[in-house]
C-alpha cells in the first residue's frame, strides 16, 4: 500500500507519523506553504513538512490545487502539483486538516479519504473541535470519510466516539481525536489493502457546520450566561484565546469553573478577586470563578499569581 499524504499542522502530522510507523510507503507529502511566525516572523515549516523532511519524504506545497485559479502563479502550481500526483506510484491519497479544497481533478486521480474530527454529519467544515465544545456537546468523535466535492459529505469508512469531559478544552480535546484518527486510518488503510473497507453513506438528518473561528467571537458577552461563558473559554483554548476587558485592557482568559451561583451585580462585575475565594465574576445568570488568565506581554497565570500584578476588585469586564 503506497499513500500521498496531504496535510498540515500537528493534528495531520500525528496521522502521518502512525502510517509511516505502520510501514506504509509515503512517496510523496503534500502541505501548505512555509509560513512566518513568532516574533521575528521567519518562515515556519509545517509540522506535516518536518516529520516528511526528517524521514526523506518529498514534499510539494503549491499556493493552490485549483488549475483554474485567477492568480497565474496559483494556477501554474497547481498544474505543477497534478502532473507530480499523477507521475507518483500510489494507491491512495490520504488527508488530514490539508487547508485546501481538493478539485474534482484530484479526487478523480486516486480515492482520497480524509481524517475529520468529528461525528458526521455533524460538524462539517473547518473547525469541528471548537464548535463541538462551544455548542456543549457531550460527546464528539473522529469520522474517516471517502472523499467527493462537497464539503466534507463523503461516505463514510469508519467512526469512533469520545466524551467531551466538563474541563476538556481544544487543545485537549484535539491532541485526544488527532490519536484516535491516527490509529483509525492505519485500520482502514488496512482493510482497503484487503479490498473489505465498506462505504456507509451520512445521515441525512443532524447536518450542523462548523464555522471557521473569527478573531472577534473570542470577545467574551458576560451578559449571557455563565455555562455559555466557560464553554467559550474551553473552545477558545489555545486559539484565539477568549478575553475581556478591563478599563481598557485586553485580559485573555483560559481557564474557569461554573459556580452554582446568582447575583444582582452587574454581568461582568469582578465580586471577589482575593487568595480565598479567587477571581469570581458575575455573569448574565451565575458566576464564573477565573482559574487561569493572561494580561498583555505577560504569561498565562493562576489566578491568584495574576493577582499580585494586576489588581480586579470591585472592577467590571465589559
Amino acid at each position: 500500500m503506497k499513500v500521498v499524504f496531504a496535510g498540515t499542522p500537528e493534528f495531520a502530522a500525528v496521522a502521518l507519523r502512525a502510517i509511516h510507523a505502520a510501514g506504509i510507503e509515503v512517496p510523496l507529502v503534500l502541505t501548505q506553504p512555509d509560513r512566518p511566525a513568532g516574533r521575528g516572523m521567519r518562515l515556519h515549516p509545517s509540522a506535516v513538512k518536518e516529520f516528511a523532511v526528517a524521514n526523506g519524504i518529498p514534499v510539494a506545497q503549491p499556493l493552490s490545487l485549483r488549475m483554474d485559479a485567477k492568480d497565474p502563479q496559483r494556477a501554474r502550481e497547481a498544474q505543477e502539483a497534478h502532473a507530480l500526483l499523477r507521475a507518483t506510484d500510489y494507491d491512495a491519497m490520504v488527508v488530514a486538516a490539508y487547508g485546501l479544497i481538493l478539485p474534482r481533478s484530484t479526487l478523480d486521480i486516486k480515492p482520497c479519504i480524509n481524517i475529520h474530527g468529528s461525528l458526521l454529519p455533524r460538524w462539517r467544515g473547518a473547525a469541528p473541535i471548537h464548535r463541538a465544545i462551544e455548542a456543549g456537546d457531550h460527546e464528539t468523535g473522529v469520522t474517516i470519510m471517502q472523499m467527493e466535492e462537497g464539503l466534507d459529505t463523503g461516505p463514510m469508512l469508519l467512526i469512533e466516539r469520545t466524551p467531551i469531559g466538563v474541563h476538556d478544552t481544544t487543545a485537549t480535546l484535539h491532541d485526544r481525536l488527532a490519536a484516535i484518527g491516527a490509529e483509525m486510518v492505519v485500520k482502514v488503510l488496512r482493510k482497503m489493502e484487503r479490498g473489505v473497507v465498506e462505504a456507509v453513506p451520512q445521515p441525512e438528518a443532524g447536518v450542523t457546520y462548523a464555522a471557521k473561528i473569527a478573531k472577534e467571537e473570542a470577545a467574551l458577552d458576560f451578559t449571557q450566561p455563565a455555562r455559555d461563558i466557560d464553554r467559550k473559554i474551553r473552545a477558545f483554548n489555545p486559539s484565539p484565546g477568549a478575553h475581556g476587558t478591563i478599563n481598557g485592557t485586553v485580559i485573555k482568559l483560559w481557564g474557569a469553573e461554573l459556580l452554582d451561583a446568582d447575583s444582582t451585580a452587574p454581568a461582568g462585575q469582578v465580586l471577589a478577586a482575593d487568595a480565598q475565594h479567587g477571581i469570581v465574576v458575575a455573569c448574565g445568570t451565575g458566576a464564573l470563578r477565573l482559574t487561569q488568565l493572561q494580561k498583555p506581554g505577560g504569561k498565562r497565570l493562576p489566578a491568584t499569581e495574576f493577582l499580585k500584578g494586576f489588581a480586579l476588585e470591585g472592577h467590571r469586564f465589559q
